[in-house]
């Protein structure tokens, strides 16, 4: 089989590997289409996401769905899995066992095998290849209607479902979505669908504004439109609930002054290690409820259950598709704000 590997920042080689065989409970996935992610990015372009550094030869990718090519010993008896099924795949294996996953909250399981992850060594190796074992519990059925690309969206909607949940109720809520990424515009589209009663999006990029707009955003503030962003500050703040999705300090910073007092701050953006410089007095002072959201926990199956029943659309998302062996040049526009949204690579 090939994979997209990454041997150094800026250069990914289609090697030639052996595929894997599927053990038992699991089963063997033919990847067909996966979506470049904000992490993939920073490991491509710095050879590392936050403080996991790439150490190795590195499949990226943890956003992707296919079709079951091979079943191991025991899942044949088990309901809506056969040979040629589409599925969607949760990227995150977490043990079952430890404190955290007892406690349910697999997401910070301490022995987490997360897919395109290099948080461990030897590192987890991603899905950006032509095949996949993975358990069938990692396996998600979707119907035969659902494009590959699509389905591979069911990931980062489970980041921005989870998001949510961390927020709370937000029926009759005016929400401030702080940047319009990908999962940004997901977050967006979730908060519309969980009753916010307004909700205004800022970001640095017109066309990513405009995007949001076109989801639902009751009003767009350009970043640059400091005078706009400071009345949101006036007495002791406007929103009950912000989340900030733009990864930036000054961004983390605008969503700390923006939330009203006794209001709650969401952190769903990867924060540059140790360079978070931001107004953390206003969490005293305003009586903030500050929280983060790490990736997802149930919400990856009701996120592939939400795109194959078409109740959230997110094509208008999904702006480009490059087969695997242009993986360098998908990389660079996935990149490139200007240009594109979600970047998807194709594995025939």
């Amino acid at each position: 089989m090939l994979a997209a590997v990454l041997h150094e920042p800026k250069l990914i080689r289609i090697d030639e590997m052996q595929p894997p065989e599927p053990g038992p409970g699991e089963v063997r996935v033919r990847v067909r289409a996966g979506g470049i992610c904000g992490s993939d990015l920073s490991y491509y372009f710095k050879g590392k996401s936050g403080d996991f550094a790439v150490r190795e030869p590195f499949v990226l990718g943890h956003e992707v769905a296919g079709e079951i090519d091979l079943l191991g010993e025991g899942v044949s008896a088990q309901p809506g899995f056969a040979r040629g099924q589409r599925v969607a795949v949760n990227p995150g294996l977490a043990c079952g066992t430890c404190r955290f996953c007892a406690a349910g909250m697999p997401n910070h399981c301490l022995n987490m095998r997360f897919m395109g992850s290099a948080s461990t060594f030897p590192h987890t190796q991603g899905m950006f290849r032509q095949y996949i074992v993975v358990t069938a519990r990692q396996c998600v059925p979707v119907p035969d209607g659902v494009d590959f690309a699509q389905a591979s969206m069911a990931e980062p909607l489970a980041v921005a479902l989870h998001a949510v949940r961390q927020a709370g109720s937000l029926v009759g809520a005016r929400v401030l979505l702080v940047g319009c990424g990908p999962i940004g515009c997901m977050l967006l589209s979730v908060a519309r669908r969980a009753g916010a009663h307004r909700v205004v999006a800022v970001d640095l990029s017109e066309r990513a504004l405009a995007l949001a707009r076109q989801l639902g955003a009751d009003q767009t503030v350009n970043a640059a439109d400091t005078a706009t962003i400071a009345t949101w500050s006036d007495r002791r703040g406007t929103f009950d609930v912000v989340i900030e999705a733009s990864g930036s300090p000054a961004g983390l910073d605008t969503a700390l002054r923006s939330a009203r007092a006794g209001g709650t701050v969401i952190q769903v953006g990867n924060l540059p290690a140790r360079q978070s410089p931001v107004a953390a007095n206003l969490v005293m002072a305003k009586e903030l409820c500050y929280r983060g959201s790490f990736r997802f926990t149930d919400e990856y199956a009701v996120a592939a259950d939400e795109i194959a029943a078409g109740k959230l659309d997110l094509r208008p998302l999904m702006t480009h598709a490059f087969a695997m062996h242009d993986a360098n040049h998908a990389f660079e526009v996935a990149l490139d704000r200007s240009q594109s949204m979600k970047v998807h690579l194709t594995f025939d």
